[in-house]
């Protein structure tokens, strides 16, 4: 938040602001795992401790045990989230690309389940008064509101989530509290037996585990908004609301126990069942309340995977805007409307929270399951023992797959849909990055100590008409010592390009999320300089303000003159102008690329056009921008005998 490095350290407004803006999606799933293990079963004893016996060992095994102790340890930098977990381990192998990709895309297909579920879930709690009250037009207009007000910031309104969601969990906790106490009986459903007993040999075993499995769809946040509160922070604000979860689920449990051998019923909750009559209404309103504050932290969540995919070369370059100081507060405006869009047709598919929730799960399993093989290739960065590296493995493995098996079940229910959210997503990531690999390793580069004599001699003759008195080029080469062939073309012979001073800008895009530095190569003193930075994958890419701000400490130091050379201007001192040249590839006819990579970069080049431009993707001034297209001739042409006849 505004005070970052303060947030990390165990505060109470460190534990205030992690309710707030962490426990969104897991503290709001008691409104519907309890009503989807039961769903139009009969209320049985097996069913009642095998549900609760499953939800509590989920909570404790894949929750307390896999997120808050073990991967919460793999912080880069304070930050957390997959893709700065793939930036921990990318160094050691590079097919860990698709994992980080796999699970980001499954990440952002949840964040359109995320919304209609919750706000759908709670909204229905007014068919207790009405039930043929028509809730689909108002969770729609209470998402499209959500929606529409993240343009102009959310910090005010985060400041408010943190005592909010500290009241959603305290009533949690006291109104299951209340069965728990009259029934303590149900707290045996710990010993997990009562699990082993439900699943093993019961037909329906699989749709109970993913009807389990929403209890802990929100594990993931705890992870991702790492940077946003710090470890300790979570740890022990988890414990509170691990509390509360239970003592609710267990009054739930408590209140079935009275009702075995009836059915729940078309729109009855269990969650709601539980409230004094009295209380219903506020319950309500605090429930939609919760669910709108955990919509807010998968939409902001979201926006921050964006932003750092753009920034790892794994989705095309987006406008992301900055609505208030807050630090980390961002919105993508593409991202919002597709959400949005995505929130909308869910609603509209499956209109009521019991149909959404076969679609929900699926893919958050597959984000667990990608997050497990990361975190074992930094338990072996970090050097952890073999054998408890191992136990890792098996243990989560086998978990994870049983409940991706589950969860499979739900397919032909509405999973499907969020399978091919996330592959569509994937395939923007895949195509996106193979693009580029694609096309690196065809650009050519020269070594630019060959050009210094011609370059020095371009800059002084005078018979060519002088392009800008400083030119800018950004450059891919990594080594101070190449440069693209393309861009000596540019200078040399597109159009021969007489300057003061040529710059070469290098952006290094780092593992560390906030890196902020630069170093300067004078290759041709007062004529040929580089810059290169290093920069964090969450820092902002404002390559114009960052250049100036290089330029104006060179010239505080005096290490350069950039006032023009132009006799009438030098005398008054005035500053020379500043030009930068963009090579934007295109794909030449003359290729032989096969069927597949031809696909992709057509899929790449689509994606571009609905991307930002390069020049805006960089943060460039348009005004002191010249475009220019350049082949990208990925192969050479074939030898032609070619014969003159006289």
């Amino acid at each position: 938040m505004a005070n970052h490095k303060d947030l990390n350290k165990l505060t109470a407004a460190g534990l205030l602001i992690s309710l707030g803006i962490i426990y969104g999606d897991i503290g709001t799933s008691p409104l519907y795992v309890f009503k989807a293990i039961i769903g139009d079963r009969i209320i049985t004893t097996d069913l009642i401790l095998g549900g609760l016996s499953c939800i509590f060992w989920t909570l404790t095994l894949q929750t307390t045990i896999k997120y808050v102790i073990i991967t919460l340890r793999a912080d880069n930098r304070g930050e957390g989230g997959i893709f700065a977990l793939y930036s921990l381990v990318k160094r050691r192998a590079k097919w860990l690309v698709f994992p980080a990709m796999i699970g980001g895309a499954s990440l952002l297909a949840d964040g359109m389940i995320t919304p209609p579920i919750t706000i759908s879930s709670a909204i229905e709690g007014l068919q207790i008064f009405s039930k043929d009250l028509p809730t689909v037009p108002i969770v729609i207009i209470i998402i499209s509101l959500l929606f529409v007000i993240q343009q102009f910031g959310t910090s005010h309104l985060g400041k408010a989530f943190g005592p909010m969601m500290s009241i959603w969990f305290a009533t949690m906790a006291v109104v299951g509290a209340v069965y728990v106490f009259d029934n303590p009986f149900i707290l045996k459903a710990v010993n997990p037996y009562y699990a082993w007993h439900i699943l093993y040999g019961n037909p329906s075993a699989l749709l109970i585990i993913g009807a389990v499995f929403l209890c802990t769809t929100g594990a993931e946040a705890l992870y991702s908004d790492l940077g946003h509160c710090g470890r300790d922070n979570i740890r022990i604000s988890w414990m509170f609301v691990k509390t509360c979860l239970l003592l609710n689920y267990f009054g739930q449990g408590a209140w079935l126990w009275q009702h075995q051998g009836a059915t729940l019923g078309m729109g009855n909750n269990p969650f709601f069942l539980i409230m004094p009559e009295w209380f219903l209404p506020y319950g309500i309103a605090i429930a939609t309340l919760a669910a709108v504050i955990a919509s807010q932290a998968m939409i902001t969540g979201s926006y921050t995977l964006i932003s750092e995919a753009v920034r790892l070369n794994l989705w095309p370059k987006v406008k992301i805007n900055y609505p208030s100081d807050q630090k980390g507060q961002l919105y993508v405006p593409s991202m919002n409307w597709i959400l949005w869009a995505g929130c909308i047709v869910v609603i509209l598919l499956f209109k009521r929270s019991e149909a959404m929730e076969g679609a929900y799960g699926l893919a958050i399993t597959v984000t667990f399951i990608m997050t497990s093989i990361l975190i074992t290739v930094y338990l072996q960065r970090k050097r952890f023992p073999f054998y408890a590296i191992l136990l890792f493995v098996v243990v989560y493995g086998v978990l994870e797959l049983v409940f991706l098996v589950g969860n499979m079940a739900k397919f032909f229910h509405g999973g499907w849909f969020t399978v091919m959210l996330s592959i569509i997503i994937f395939s923007v990531m895949w195509s996106w990055a193979a693009a580029r690999r694609i096309k690196n390793r065809y650009v050519k580069f020269v070594e630019v100590e060959d050009y210094y004599t011609i370059i020095n001699d371009l800059s002084e003759d005078t018979s060519i008409p002088k392009y800008a008195s400083q030119l800018i080029y950004l450059t891919s080469a990594n080594f101070k010592s190449e440069i693209e062939a393309k861009i000596m073309y540019s200078i040399l012979q597109k159009q021969p390009k007489r300057a003061d001073v040529y710059w070469l800008v290098h952006v290094d895009v780092t593992d560390e999320p906030y890196t902020l530095e630069y170093k300067v190569d004078f290759l041709i003193p007062q004529k040929l300089i580089r810059i290169d930075f290093k920069l964090g994958f969450r820092i902002e890419q404002r390559i114009n303000v960052l250049f100036r701000l290089v330029v104006e400490e060179l010239v505080k130091n005096g290490e350069i003159d950039i006032t023009s050379k132009y006799p009438s201007l030098n005398k008054h001192h005035i500053v020379g102008d500043f030009r930068f040249v963009v090579l934007e590839k295109v794909l030449s006819r003359s290729n032989k690329l096969s069927l597949v990579e031809r696909l992709t970069m057509a899929y790449y080049f689509v994606l571009k056009r609905l991307g930002l431009s390069e020049e805006k993707g960089f943060g460039l001034d348009l005004s002191f921008v010249t475009v220019e297209q350049v082949p990208l001739i990925v192969t050479t042409t074939d030898t032609v005998d070619l014969t003159r006849i006289k």
